[in-house]
């Protein structure tokens, strides 16, 4: 196994950990996420250091990059109320043990691809696919009618999703992707 792999091998645990608690609890725990977002630019330094011809600070810097560019988009998501912190911060973590912006944007892509067939299938089993279906039409034409004749927006309207598990199954996508045999 190369480095590299080790560090996806490292991304997958942490996520894998991350989808479990999130799926069991609701909730992904800050020592997981904070602690992996911390010391993911302090490994990447000291591998480069000691085992690589890469200069460690660039290391670092890639690792704090890759967590900047894969956090961006679901910082902005988590602005407008569309996903929880957790998530957030699982992502960035994700991105910065990875230190690699291909395969971290591609690994959130794949979560996001993961966390909406999770959400379909989920509802078709609830029986709320179509319902969910209406409210979507609702608010996605919504600022195309008059003012007066729009809908608010209710938390009935909205459905909710814990998406710890999608992050997991977009880590393992772009890692099978990065490395399945031709």
């Amino acid at each position: 196994m190369t480095i590299a792999q080790y560090f996806v091998l490292a991304a997958a645990v942490v996520t894998g950990i991350g989808a479990w608690t999130d799926w069991r609890t609701g909730h992904i725990p800050n020592w997981l996420t904070l602690g992996s977002l911390a010391l993911a630019p302090v490994a990447h330094f000291f591998v480069a250091f000691f085992l690589t011809h890469q200069p460690p600070i660039e290391a670092a810097g890639y690792s704090l990059l890759s967590a900047c560019a894969v956090g961006l988009v679901p910082v902005i998501l988590y602005r407008r109320g569309a996903i929880y912190g957790g998530d957030v911060k699982l992502l960035t973590a994700m991105g910065a043990i990875l230190a690699n912006l291909r395969l971290g944007v591609e690994a959130e892509l794949f979560a996001f691809v993961a966390g909406a067939a999770f959400a379909v299938g989920s509802l078709a089993y609830r029986g709320k696919l179509l319902g969910m279906l209406g409210n979507t039409l609702r608010l996605v034409t919504n600022p195309l009618v008059p003012k007066h004749k729009r809908q608010d927006v209710t938390p009935e309207m909205m459905t909710e999703l814990r998406f710890g598990p999608a992050i997991f199954a977009g880590m393992v996508g772009a890692a099978w992707m990065q490395w399945r045999p031709l």
